[in-house]
This record gives structure tokens, C-alpha cells and sequence, in this order.
């Protein structure tokens, strides 16, 4: 309401300061210009600030980006000194060996004594005769039938075993 009642002092005053000079403008009437109320100026308007997803993701993946790098980092530290302490630990260890395992000189023996072996107090082993037959429960048996015995009742063939035939060549040989 403020603006508005500025204004319409501004006009009646414009028309008192016109009205005593003594200018008036066609019959009385008063100048277009000075009749014309201005409506009252509005502030001009501030942008606010777009804040978009985007923007806001782009933040959080950046400082994201930065924590995995930190700890990359420190990982990569933590190995570095790790492997360090080892390496130093190792060099310790063979400082420490090296100590330790210095050669020494052995005793001489003695040769005025000499050396005189003992007979030995066990039995002699007594040998056996190697066993040229297989036992029969380890033994293939072969059995076939022949085309003649088909029509007739089942009659087995006997084939000559394996220990049959060392048996039949020991005695061929006069081995046994």
C-alpha cells in the first residue's frame, strides 16, 4: 500500500507545482503524462540455485573416489613396510645361523687301535627252493565248448593249465 500512496502524492503534488505557475494545458485539463499512475516496481527476482542429481552424485563419487584411493594407499604402505620388517627379520635370522653354524674341527680318529670287525651273533638265513607252481585258486581256468558238443549234453574241455605245463616240463627235464 506504501508504493501506492507515494505515487499519488507524487501526482498531486506534480499537479499543485503546474497548477502555480500557471500552465494549464488545453481547458484545464492536465497532461497525459501526469495522470498516468505507475503501478509500483517489484524487486527484481534472484535465481535460485539449481542443485541437480547429477551435481550432487558427481560430489559423493569424487570424495568416494578420493577415500579408495587413500586407502590404496595405505594398503600399499602397510605391504611395503611389512615386506621391509620381513626382509629385516630374514637378515637377522641368517646373521644369527651364520653365528652359530661356524665350522668347528672334528676329533682324529685313533689308528693306533685297529679296527676289528665282531662276528655277527644272528643265524644265518637258511634259503629255500623258489615255488614254480601258481596256486590253483590263482589260476585262469579256461573252458570252451566245442561246436560238435552243442547238440549234446555240456562236456568241458580240459585245457592243460599253467601248472600242468612246468609240472609236464620239469619232468620232460628230469628236473623233479
Amino acid at each position: 500500500m506504501e508504493p501506492l500512496k507515494e505515487a499519488r502524492n507524487r501526482v498531486e503534488g506534480s499537479s499543485s507545482s503546474d497548477n502555480s505557475n500557471g500552465r494549464t494545458s488545453g481547458g484545464g485539463r492536465r497532461s497525459p503524462t501526469n495522470c498516468l499512475i505507475k503501478p509500483p516496481v517489484k524487486k527484481n527476482t534472484i535465481p535460485i540455485d539449481l542443485k541437480l542429481h547429477n551435481d550432487i552424485r558427481a560430489v559423493e563419487r569424487a570424495r568416494f573416489a578420493h577415500q579408495v584411493a587413500e586407502k590404496r594407499r595405505l594398503i600399499k604402505q602397510y605391504k611395503m613396510e611389512r615386506e621391509r620388517q620381513q626382509k629385516l627379520e630374514e637378515q637377522e635370522e641368517i646373521k644369527r645361523l651364520r653365528k652359530e653354524l661356524i665350522p668347528k674341527a672334528q676329533l682324529m680318529p685313533y689308528f693306533d687301535r685297529p679296527f676289528v670287525p665282531r662276528k655277527s651273533e644272528k643265524q644265518p638265513t637258511v634259503p629255500r627252493e623258489p615255488k614254480f607252481c601258481i596256486p590253483r585258486h590263482k589260476t585262469i581256468r579256461c573252458c570252451r565248448r566245442s561246436c560238435n558238443d552243442m547238440s549234446g549234453p555240456s562236456q568241458l574241455q580240459h585245457l592243460p593249465s599253467s601248472v600242468e605245463k612246468t609240472e609236464a616240463l620239469y619232468k620232460n627235464r628230469g628236473l623233479q
